[in-house]
């Protein structure tokens, strides 16, 4: 069988649209993919800005079944598929997997605070053995601020030498770049892809050799964020940088889950896009005005954002 071409570029990890009642929308859900899409950016579902945590197995596998029914390409979706529960992950990873999704973006089992490498080590290779399917590529998914349970360097080297194919890379959401730095030097020529976990990072990922990012802000400014991942040598490329830098600066002002929706609402004019699964709460209607002032200061556009109405 033909290896599956290595992930590269851009991925948003791709908010959830919810009906008033927090149900999931899957037809904004599909559109939003799809106009991701359209501006060259991957589709990370189920991450930590898809309110993974509060949605469902079935949910997520009734999402990633929408979106393959769409014709939406596999080969450029990387679902989360890390959850607490052991039997959980499999399930989520053994349908991607068998759908044709080129990776599969992996948090540790994060209940459990303290726990060791071994125990670490057990439930990436239990997911493996379980799988066991050659075309599995796990990106590791290192998020120590959120989870409070890191992937080390030493995790990483022994799951890479007992499965050299499986293990594909990782996003560093540790927002240390001697940490992304390390793992980029250490790992990154052996074939393990380092994504970086924010666009303030990309441009010294990609001088450092790495994949490109998985972020957040993907979600509402893909379009500047793949112009510097392909133009990173270009002369200009530290001042698309800074561009990028100052309008995640403004999302960063508030929730951040909360304010990509209300961009989203805002350039879309749909307002229930703001909505948000319980226990996250929307931006009250001054943070929203906030939120659009600053966001108008430094340019901002969705462009086609009509289509995620």
């Amino acid at each position: 069988m033909t290896a599956a071409p290595r992930l590269q570029g851009v991925f948003a990890p791709v908010v959830t649209p919810f009906h008033p009642e927090h149900a999931p929308a899957s037809g904004r859900f599909v559109s939003h993919c799809r106009w991701l899409i359209g501006q060259g950016v991957g589709l990370a579902v189920f991450g930590t800005n898809s309110e993974a945590a509060s949605l469902s197995l079935a949910e997520k596998c009734a999402l990633l079944e929408a979106l393959l029914e769409a014709g939406l390409p596999a080969e450029r979706m990387m679902p989360g598929t890390g959850m607490c529960a052991l039997p959980e992950t499999i399930e989520l990873t053994r349908r991607a997997v068998r759908s044709g999704c080129g990776g599969v973006l992996m948090l540790p089992p994060f209940y459990y605070k303290g726990v060791s490498e071994e125990g670490l080590y057990r439930a990436f290779a239990t997911v493996v053995d379980t799988v066991a399917d050659e075309r599995l590529r796990i990106y590791l998914y290192h998020i120590p601020l959120v989870s409070q349970v890191p992937i080390t360097r030493g995790l990483v080297a022994r799951l890479l030498k007992a499965y050299p194919g499986a293990i594909a890379g990782m996003k560093d959401s540790s927002g240390d770049w001697d940490n992304t730095s390390a793992m980029l030097a250490e790992f990154q020529p052996q074939g393990f892809d380092v994504f970086a976990g924010s666009e303030s990072f990309l441009l010294r990922t990609l001088r450092g050799g790495g994949a490109g990012c998985i972020t957040a802000t993907g979600n509402v400014n893909p379009g500047p964020i793949v112009a510097l991942h392909r133009n990173w040598r270009a002369q200009d490329a530290d001042a698309r940088q800074a561009a990028l830098d100052a309008t995640r600066g403004v999302f960063q002002r508030f929730p951040m889950i909360a304010a990509m929706k209300a961009a989203i609402a805002w350039k879309s004019g749909r307002d229930d896009w703001c909505t948000v699964r319980p226990p996250l709460v929307e931006l009250s209607d001054e943070e929203r005005d906030a939120l659009r002032r600053a966001l108008e200061q430094v340019g901002f556009e969705m462009p086609e954002a009509a289509a995620l109405a």
